[in-house]
C-alpha cells in the first residue's frame, strides 16, 4: 500500500497549484463558466420562453424587446440559445458518463485479464472502430428515432473504443509493477487490484481523454440535430438553432438565427480544449529539450 500511495501522491500534490497558473486552463475554465453560467441562468436572464411564438415579431432583428431577435415563428433566439445550452451541454456529459463507463470497464477487463478475454474485447473494438462515425450514428438515429436520450445512447455506445484502448494500455504497462504483484501475493481481488490501484495511477491520461470527449459529444450533438436526427423541435439546442440556417436568404440576411448558436459551438469546445491541453501540461510535463553539445556548435 505504502509503494502505492507514494506512487500516485506526488502526482496530486504537483498538479493542483500549477494547474492555476496555466494559462490555457485558465482560458478554457473561464470561457466554459461563462457559458455554463449564462446557460442556468437562463430563466433569469430573459423574460421570454423558448417556445413563445410573437406572431407579430416574425424574424425580427435583435431589438430593446428581442435582444437578439426572433426565428422564423417568431420564438427569441436569445431563451432558445440559452435554454439550448442547457440541452446542448446535458447531452455531452450524459454520454461521456456512459461512453466512460464502457470504455473504463472493458479496458480494465482487457489490461488486466489479458489472454482470451482481451482479444474479445480488441476485436470488438476492431469492429466498432471499422465504420465511420456519422454513417452509424445516422444510420442508429434513423432506426431509434430522433430524440434526446437517443443521442446520448448513440454517442455513448460509438465512441468509448479510444478510451478502452487507452485505458487498456495503460494497465498493461502497471499491471506488472510490484505494488500490484504484491497485492496478488497477499490475496486482494482482481476488482480491488483494479478499481484501487492501477485505475488510480492510470486516472491522469483517463481524465484528459474524458475531458476532450465533452467537446467531441457537443459536435456529434450539434451535427445531429442540424440534419434532424438530434434533439427534436420544438425542444431547443444549439445543434437544431444552425439548422434554420441552411437557406441562403438565412445566410445573407438573418445572421442572428445562426451566428450566436454557431459561436456558442465554437467558444465551448474552444474551452473544453484549452482545459484539456492545460490538464495535459500538468499531469503529463514535457521533458526540456536536450542541451546541445558545445562541439556540434
Amino acid at each position: 500500500m505504502s509503494a502505492e500511495t507514494d506512487y500516485a501522491a506526488p502526482v496530486g500534490r504537483a498538479s493542483r497549484p500549477a494547474l492555476l497558473r496555466d494559462g490555457f486552463f485558465l482560458s478554457g475554465a473561464a470561457i466554459l463558466l461563462l457559458l455554463v453560467a449564462l446557460s442556468l441562468l437562463a430563466p433569469w436572464l430573459t423574460g421570454h420562453s423558448p417556445d413563445e411564438a410573437d406572431l407579430f415579431a416574425i424574424e425580427s432583428p435583435p431589438d430593446a424587446v428581442y435582444w437578439l431577435g426572433t426565428d422564423e415563428i417568431g420564438r427569441d433566439v436569445l431563451a432558445r440559445l440559452l435554454y439550448g445550452g442547457q440541452v446542448s451541454i446535458f447531452v455531452a456529459l450524459a454520454a461521456v458518463l456512459f461512453q466512460g463507463a464502457i470504455g473504463i470497464t472493458l479496458g480494465s477487463l482487457a489490461g488486466y485479464c489479458g489472454g482470451r478475454v482481451d482479444g474479445v474485447i480488441m476485436r470488438l473494438i476492431d469492429i466498432v472502430m471499422c465504420f465511420p462515425f456519422y454513417a452509424m450514428a445516422i444510420t442508429l438515429a434513423a432506426i431509434l428515432g430522433a430524440s434526446l436520450w437517443n443521442v446520448i445512447f448513440i454517442i455513448g455506445i460509438l465512441h468509448w473504443t479510444g478510451l478502452a484502448r487507452l485505458v487498456r494500455a495503460e494497465l498493461l504497462a502497471l499491471r506488472e509493477s510490484g505494488y500490484v504483484l504484491a497485492a496478488k501475493a497477499i490475496g486482494v481481488g482482481g476488482l480491488t487490484i483494479i478499481l484501487r490501484h492501477l485505475l488510480r495511477n492510470a486516472c491522469a491520461p483517463v481524465l484528459i481523454n474524458l475531458t476532450l470527449a465533452v467537446a467531441n459529444a457537443i459536435l456529434a450533438e450539434a451535427a445531429l440535430s442540424f440534419i434532424g436526427l438530434g434533439v427534436r423541435q420544438p425542444q431547443p439546442s444549439w445543434g437544431n438553432m444552425l439548422s434554420a440556417a441552411q437557406s441562403l436568404r438565412v445566410i445573407d440576411g438573418e445572421w442572428w438565427l445562426w451566428v450566436p448558436p454557431g459561436l456558442a459551438i465554437v467558444l465551448m469546445v474552444l474551452s473544453i480544449n484549452l482545459i484539456g491541453e492545460g490538464v495535459g501540461r500538468v499531469l503529463n510535463p514535457r521533458p526540456a529539450a536536450p542541451v546541445r553539445d558545445i562541439a556540434l556548435r
